[in-house]
């Protein structure tokens, strides 16, 4: 994608508002998942050793547009100098005077973080007078929050009209990521998109179909495809008031050639707790108390199939109820057969979601697969086909 990067730019001396998600989990004022903080390391450390003073903006929570200290960005400056081995302030407001002096103080290299950007209702407003004011505070504008750049708020896409503004690496590798798994992938792709309702994929499994080669669903939403189909599933999770979406798009992937690949046997149970009793059984013989709680063998080995005939792989949901044992055997096998791919260089695997990351880490992947993104709407939306604002404001920078 044709953005302006890092490497466009002298830093030196500059005041740089850094937009970064540092939405991270938190538990007794601690942050108990570092992710998002490691991901954002690599552009902070830059700006500041190319002698740039950085200025970090960023949400947390929904505060509906007015200051909650329960929303604070300030626990999470402890956890943030930690990762990156560096002092960094912090200012009491994103704007006004206690922004203004912040900035101020600062000298090449120092690390600021700024309060709550959404401790003002202009934020989600995009409006220009909150932009304005944010845009003060800086020289140059870098964009590192590709999972906030669904939203055209005031400092993901408001800034970008407003100041010399870049990708930062994150967001470039994001992009980058992306191209390769749907904008200009290398065929065949396959997509694995599961999860439990058809109704929050309906504009996804849309754009796919006319996209990618062959198109695995599985969890929940498998279900509601083989009652459309005429399959009995049992109390299987099942959205009956969407199959004639489901048909749809099965008839939408029979004119674009797009091979659908569904369950051919589940893990069946009658309830779903960990440790239930279980038995695989075909999917044409669910008995009518059962179940389907997760893909079944003869499924894995056709996806691992699919898998294996693709150059590209982009994935999105679980195949099966895998936060509970035994129901995560089918994801698992998966997420490592794509790993065992991507690891030989025969495979470009891009994954995304907050269910697909966790699913990920639980099969000890996650490291492993081309690129793994922590962005979960906009991921979701680029999957969709939709535009980006964020994204599109730095095309136009």
């Amino acid at each position: 994608m044709k953005v302006r990067t890092l490497d466009d730019v002298d830093l030196k001396g500059k005041r740089v508002l850094v937009r970064v998600d540092l939405n991270v989990p938190m538990e007794n004022g601690r942050v108990t998942d570092a992710t998002r903080i490691t991901r954002i390391l690599p552009t902070i450390r830059e700006v500041a050793e190319a002698g740039g003073r950085v200025v970090l903006l960023a949400h947390f929570g929904r505060p509906k547009g007015k200051p909650d200290p329960k929303q604070s960005l300030k626990p999470v400056v402890a956890a943030l100098a930690e990762h990156l081995g560096h002092p960094v302030a912090f200012a009491g407001d994103c704007v006004g005077p206690d922004a203004e002096r912040a900035v101020a103080a600062l000298r090449n290299g120092d690390v600021v973080l700024l309060e709550n950007t959404r401790f003002h209702a202009g934020e989600e407003t995009n409006d220009p007078d909150f932009a304005g004011a944010l845009a003060a505070s800086g020289d140059l504008y870098v964009n590192d929050a590709f999972s906030a750049a669904h939203r055209a708020h005031a400092s993901t896409e408001g800034l970008a009209h407003l100041l010399p503004s870049y990708a930062g690496r994150t967001m470039q590798a994001e992009l980058d990521a992306l191209s390769k798994g749907l904008d200009a992938p290398e065929h065949p792709v396959v997509a694995i998109v599961g999860g439990a309702k058809v109704s929050t994929k309906i504009d996804l499994l849309e754009n796919l179909v006319a996209k990618v080669d062959s198109l695995v669903i599985g969890g929940g939403m498998a279900n509601t495809f083989l009652h459309a189909k005429g399959v009995g599933i049992g109390k299987s999770l099942c959205e009956k008031d969407l199959a004639e979406t489901a048909k749809r798009i099965l008839e939408r992937a029979l004119q674009t050639k797009c091979e659908i690949i569904l369950p051919v046997d589940g893990v069946v149970a009658s309830e779903f707790k960990a440790g239930a009793a279980s038995e695989v059984c075909a999917i044409d013989a669910i008995p009518e108390g059962g179940m389907i709680l997760d893909v079944g063998p003869r499924s894995v080995e056709h996806v691992a199939a699919a898998i294996d005939g693709a150059k590209t792989l982009v994935w999105n949901g679980p195949l099966g109820a895998f936060e509970i044992a035994p129901f995560d055997g089918g994801t698992v096998a998966a997420a490592r057969h794509a790993a065992e791919r991507t690891r030989a260089g025969q495979l470009v695997s891009v994954a995304g979601g907050g269910d697909t990351v966790a699913a990920l880490n639980h099969a000890g992947v996650a490291d492993d697969f081309t690129y793994v993104s922590t962005a979960g709407g906009a991921f979701l939306e680029w999957l969709e086909g939709k535009p980006l604002p964020g994204v599109e404001a730095l095309k136009r920078a």
